[in-house]
Order: C-alpha cells, then sequence, then structure tokens
C-alpha cells in the first residue's frame, strides 16, 4: 500500500492524457473528412497533413498514454486486491473496456482515413467524439460515488446526459450549416 498513491496519481496522469487524445484525434478524423469538400489541391494537401498528424497524436501520446493507463491500473489491482471484490469497481471495468474498445475503433478509422476511406460524415463523427465524453462521465461517476451511486439513477442520468449531448451536437450541425 505504500506505494499505491504514487500509482495511481500516475494513473490519473496518464487517464487524462489519453483522453486527450481521444478527443483531439476524433477532431482531426472530422477535419479530415470535411477536407473531401475542398477543391482537389487544397483536399490532397489537408488530408496528407491530417493523416500525418492522426498518426503523431496516435503513436506518441494517444496509445501510450492508454498503455501506461492500463498498466497503472492493473498496479493499483495488484497492491490493493481488494478492490476487485467492490460492485464499483467491476462497473469501472466494465466501462474501461468500452473505452477499450472505442479506442481500438478509432484506431481503425484512423487507418481508413489514411488509406482514403471515408466511412463516416462528419456529423457522424462528431456524435463518435461524444462516445468517449460519455465513458469518462460514467467511469468518474462510478469512482468517485463508489456504493453510494444507485445504479439505476445513475444509467438514468447517463442516459440522459448521453440524449442532451448527443441534440447538442445535431444543433450545433444546424447552425453551422445555416
Amino acid at each position: 500500500m505504500e506505494y499505491y498513491r504514487y500509482v495511481l496519481a500516475v494513473h490519473i496522469i496518464f487517464v487524462v492524457s489519453w483522453m486527450a487524445g481521444l478527443f483531439y484525434g476524433v477532431r482531426l478524423f472530422i477535419y479530415h473528412t470535411e477536407a473531401n469538400d475542398k477543391p482537389e489541391v487544397e483536399k490532397n494537401i489537408l488530408q496528407k497533413e491530417f493523416a500525418k498528424i492522426q498518426a503523431r497524436l496516435w503513436n506518441i501520446i494517444t496509445t501510450p498514454a492508454m498503455l501506461l493507463t492500463v498498466v497503472a491500473g492493473v498496479t493499483m489491482l495488484f497492491l490493493n486486491p481488494g478492490l476487485l471484490l467492490a460492485d464499483w469497481m467491476l462497473v469501472k471495468l466494465g466501462f474501461v473496456v468500452l473505452l477499450l474498445v472505442y479506442h481500438f475503433i478509432c484506431q481503425n478509422i484512423m487507418k481508413q482515413l489514411k488509406n482514403g476511406m471515408f466511412k463516416y460524415s462528419s456529423t457522424q463523427l462528431r456524435l463518435w467524439n461524444e462516445v468517449a465524453t460519455i465513458l469518462l462521465v460514467a467511469i468518474v461517476f462510478t469512482v468517485i460515488l463508489k456504493n453510494a451511486v444507485d445504479w439505476i439513477y445513475g444509467l438514468v442520468g447517463l442516459i440522459v446526459f448521453s440524449a442532451v449531448i448527443m441534440t447538442a451536437v445535431k444543433i450545433y450541425k444546424y447552425y453551422r450549416e445555416k
């Protein structure tokens, strides 16, 4: 337990870095996709540049931060295995698994964009960007509230929060296109 707080600090630092990489990475996907609407010369320059920036962000910040987040998290569980007996920790780990799946789906989208495959519109990517926010909120509330959380209210709150975010994206699209 002597080193637990140090590992926790490292875990939090790399969670912040990982989330920053996810948020900015998907924002770059949006810009990369919107470059399709530019004149051919500008489009080619922008898409090459976005592919380069995305690769650097992913390989230098996002993926290493994800790995260090997981290593620190596993280390904390090793130092305090009793955490695995807590219901809130199992819920948190479920959300973390979803966040890892999100990470690898983003990595796949990045590879598709690099290869000129645009399967998603910029609006779909804006909505996709909010999935990370929803998972972050779910994880933070689960960790902070622990046993005090009423899971039904928490789930309803998460659904309402998700609906508000998705509505905000649609409203933003409406005003952006106007």
